[in-house]
């Protein structure tokens, strides 16, 4: 192994029987360190610095479990793998409710014993070392594909791929290789702007003809009609300003309630809230919403709540034309502030009874404009990466979360969208 061995610490009551696996490990590049009990062993890690233990469970005198306890206590950060000639579930929910980082069972083998060292001692490298690999073949492939983009589809799917190695390359912190996706992301931005404004009047002038993609105004008739009609019911939940690499971040998350389809659409121009957010509940181009409702088309978009305020009437307007439901049974809700998030999961069943809902979540919006607006705030998130992370821990505690776990356990089906992104 590169660099100074690796400090390994085996504590065991019954060590002079352990001598070929600490002959083995010694062999693969690990310093060993062994003691006969608790005391020796914390006793040996107050003097020197070790990277991992291996701690057997059954011990005279104080025993593995108490011994973990007091590890943790004074060295925290100190992985330890516990090795048991027990099998009682018992034993392993203690060792795995004080955060053992591994778990062995008596008899073991050697390959064993490496394998739980390796996956924490050197599991970080190894990971980066198949990316960085990996990468290397994609990033030559996603290249090739640039001049072969021939369809709307083609260039969502090539732009999902160079964001879920934006996403893996940030977890692994390849500062260098992630320095190439940014200028790939950013060549392959200038050939979209330019696919876009060679072909958008053409889709909005002919819009049944040709490559035209799925837009705004066919977000309800083309993803939440089929679940009505699939599953007789759909909460519609439109998350402003939601990026697709933000989506990718919290899906995981998603995916422990829901079984998740993906599907892509281009946004309307201009992308901004008033018209993609306005065309997605009313299913019209703006020049529509304005001549069929210039009552509810009066331009004053001064601040969010007066640019789609009438957004409601538009989406039950279009649900009624697609049959969806009928008029007055459409449900609408907003959630601004933390109060309305609290006041929503409160009257949250009457949601879920209903047969169509729709729920828009802003926070990711003003979260996009804070940052780019608070000194704080971009300290806190300077790179994308950490904007991604920003935006996880807020899923996570938030009323889009609990609103989600709601809705699984009352059966209804999701569509969830956001109206338009930022770069």
């Amino acid at each position: 192994m590169p660099g100074s061995a690796k400090k390994i610490l085996w504590v065991d009551d019954e060590i002079e029987h352990l001598q070929s696996h600490l002959i083995f490990l010694g062999e693969k590049g690990y310093e060993v360190k062994s003691a006969f009990n608790g005391d020796d062993a914390l006793d040996l890690l107050s003097r020197e610095h070790v990277d991992l233990v291996l701690l057997d469970e059954q011990m005279p005198g104080r025993d593995g479990v108490s011994v973990l306890e007091e590890i943790r206590a004074r060295h925290p950060g100190l992985p330890v793998v516990m090795v048991t000639k027990s099998q009682e579930e018992e034993i392993m929910d203690q060792a795995i409710g004080r955060r053992v980082d591994g778990y062995l069972v008596k008899p073991i083998n050697p390959l064993q014993v490496l394998s739980a060292c390796k996956q924490i001692l050197e599991g970080q490298s190894m990971v980066q070392e198949r990316v960085t690999i990996d990468f290397a073949e994609s990033f030559r492939s996603i290249q090739e594909k640039r001049g072969r983009i021939s369809s709307w589809r083609d260039w969502a799917d090539c732009y999902s791929e160079i964001l879920r190695w934006e996403i893996r390359l940030g977890e692994v912190g390849d500062k260098a290789l992630f320095s190439s996706i940014k200028d790939l992301q950013r060549d392959f931005r200038l050939d979209f702007s330019n696919y876009v404004v060679r072909n958008y009047v053409g889709w909005m002038a002919t819009p049944e003809e040709g490559d035209r993609p799925i837009m705004s105004p066919d977000v309800v008739g083309s993803f939440v009609k089929p679940f009505m009609e699939r599953w007789k019911k759909c909460l519609f939940i439109v998350v402003d300003c939601l990026r697709l690499d933000q989506w990718m971040s919290i899906a995981p998350d998603v995916s422990s309630m829901f079984e998740i389809e993906n599907e892509h659409y281009f946004s309307i121009l201009p992308t901004a809230t008033p018209y993609s957010r306005n065309a997605i509940f009313s299913g019209l181009l703006p020049a529509e919403m304005a001549g069929r409702h210039p009552e509810h088309w009066d331009g004053d978009y001064r601040e969010e709540r007066s640019m789609n305020r009438h957004e409601d009437f538009f989406f039950e307007n279009q649900a009624v034309r697609l049959g969806l439901a009928p008029a007055g049974s459409v449900r609408m809700e907003k959630v601004f502030t933390a109060e309305d998030g609290a006041d929503l999961l409160r009257r949250s069943q009457g949601l879920f009874r209903s047969k169509l809902s729709a729920v828009v979540i802003n926070f990711i919006d003003l979260l996009t404009h804070g940052r780019s607006e608070s000194e704080i705030l971009m300290e806190i998130a300077p790179d994308e990466d950490a904007f991604r992370a920003l935006t996880r821990s807020w899923f996570h505690r938030s009323t889009l979360f609990q609103l989600m776990e709601g809705a699984q356990k009352a059966g209804v089906p999701i569509v969830l969208t956001s109206d338009h992104g930022s770069v």
